[in-house]
């Protein structure tokens, strides 16, 4: 009579593993996030390449003019000042950002009384929506009767209302991030330090900081698409005005679509605003790419 061994099917013999599903199953599983980005973003980054080389209006149309409306986006007065303001707001937007994030995270790292209700109370502005962000401080900003604070109605100031808006809301995404890097730093840094008298100033400036970098460079691709994404705390607060003072660009985009039915025009500016984000996220995915060969 044969062993047992013998009769045993080869997917249970010894020494080879359990039967499992063919390794197709995972790409399987992916398949409709790759189709969704396959067709509505980069299928759609491409359509509005292609309709900003044409004469649409209402419509889109296939009636090839060249550059022709990238000049009429450039010439256009209005789209200028919402590269200004965005300019503006980005720059202040971010420092300020990185700097309350920052200096809130550093107190909450000295483990205080309270830390997770201050975590909590900082965090939960992000939390809310831009537009109730907006018609927040458009109630807090609105000047009443004898009121000398007026930055919301004046032209030159409006855009720093914004700005005190989105930092305001952002600062507390900031500082759980870089709270999260703080507390992966290396005790051992800190009992030297302590050991050589190093005041804890230095030592989070010169090396805890330092330390930080991928922890930046994830903070900074949030920060500048929120900038170049702005739309909603703009519309809630100010709908671009007084006037066009605090227009920027996705308003603008967003009129000509929908308001001002100029397919064309509002194609060409989506895509001057997708190159600062490519410029940005470019360097970032090839950075991570190769800290990991490199991990390797």
């Amino acid at each position: 009579m044969p062993e047992p061994s013998v009769l045993r099917p080869a997917a249970l013999a010894p020494g080879r593993a359990p039967w499992r599903l063919p390794r197709v199953t995972p790409y399987a599983a992916l398949l409709p996030m790759a189709l969704t980005v396959l067709v509505a973003y980069i299928g759609g980054v491409l359509w509005t390449l292609r309709t900003s080389f044409t004469n649409s209006r209402t419509f889109a149309s296939d009636q090839f003019i060249g550059l022709a409306q990238y000049e009429r986006l450039f010439g256009n007065e209005r789209w200028l000042l919402s590269l200004h303001n965005l300019a503006i707001y980005g720059v202040l937007f971010i420092a300020a950002c990185v700097v309350i994030g920052c200096l809130l995270a550093i107190f909450i790292d000295q483990h205080v009384t309270g830390e997770g209700v201050l975590r909590t109370v900082f965090l939960y502005p992000y939390a809310m929506s831009f537009v109730a962000t907006g018609l927040v401080w458009q109630w807090l900003l609105t000047p009443g009767p004898g009121a000398s604070f007026d930055w919301i109605v004046d032209q030159d100031m409006v855009i720093y209302t914004v700005v005190i808006a989105g930092v305001w809301q952002a600062s507390g995404l900031v500082m759980a991030l870089m709270l999260a890097g703080l507390r992966g730093v290396d005790p051992e840094i800190w009992k030297a330090a302590r050991l050589d008298g190093i005041p804890a100033w230095r030592v989070y400036l010169s090396i805890v900081l330092p330390m930080l970098g991928p922890t930046f460079a994830t903070v900074l691709l949030l920060l500048s698409t929120a900038v170049v994404k702005l739309y909603d705390a703009v519309v809630a607060m100010t709908q671009g005005g007084p006037g066009i003072a605090s227009e920027v660009p996705a308003k603008f985009i967003m009129d000509h679509l929908f308001l001002r039915s100029n397919i064309g025009l509002a194609s060409a500016g989506a895509m001057v605003l997708l190159a600062p984000v490519l410029a940005i996220l470019v360097p970032y995915a090839y950075g991570r790419s190769r800290r990991r060969q490199g991990a390797r």
